[in-house]
């Protein structure tokens, strides 16, 4: 019986770990999370560019990575910026953002996602728009300062609605930015922005 289970120690001390990929710039990238084809899952592939951790969406643009949260698989990344001049959104001609469905990465609900510069059209809609959305709290702040005035609304990003996109179109809405967790008392200076996705653990 002793030497089945140290027959057993042995096999199991020479299975092989699954690689963790190191350091991008202070920035650790936990398994499955895959900077190179040497380490971690390729599914599960991000990009360290220059030092910096960043998310590559289905359009080809880079989001940078803000943090990671191995133990609750979310990662959380910069929104777009929004002009000064324009209230346009960088990625506004890719649509906004787009995840690769094919890819195990999809948008948390935990975002409170805010539009700027919106058509009439959205007053149709289930989306707070009105003088209490928290749109008009930032739109208070420098960085929207092309936004204000605009028709704005916030929605909670949930369960029933796409999860894999973002988007914002000319005729639509043509910026927006999102807070993770927002807390109704938190004024606007203590915002956590950022988009905050999720992966599905590998099998």
């Amino acid at each position: 019986m002793m030497f089945l289970v140290v027959f057993l120690l042995t096999l199991l001390s020479h299975v092989p770990a699954l690689d963790a990929c190191p350091k991008c710039g202070n920035m650790p990238v936990p398994y499955p999370l895959s900077t190179s084809d040497n380490c971690g899952n390729p599914r599960y592939r991000i990009y360290c560019n220059n030092g910096a951790l960043e998310f590559l969406s289905a359009q080809g643009l880079y989001y940078r990575i803000l943090s990671i949260n191995p133990s609750a698989y979310k990662l959380v990344i910069r929104p777009p910026l929004i002009g000064k001049d324009t209230c346009y959104s960088s990625d506004l001609a890719e649509g906004g953002l787009r995840l690769d469905e094919n890819l195990p990465f999809n948008i948390s609900v935990r975002n409170t996602v805010m539009l700027f510069n919106c058509s009439d059209n959205l007053l149709l809609s289930p989306l707070n728009c009105s003088s209490t959305s928290y749109c008009r709290q930032y739109e208070e702040i420098e960085e929207a300062s092309a936004c204000k005035g605009t028709l704005c609304c916030h929605f909670l990003k949930d369960a029933s609605m796409t999860s894999h996109m973002i988007r914002v179109r000319v005729g639509g809405c043509t910026a927006y930015t999102s807070v993770v967790d927002i807390k109704p008392a938190d004024p606007v200076g203590k915002w956590n922005y950022g988009i905050e996705l999720q992966w599905m653990p590998p099998f």
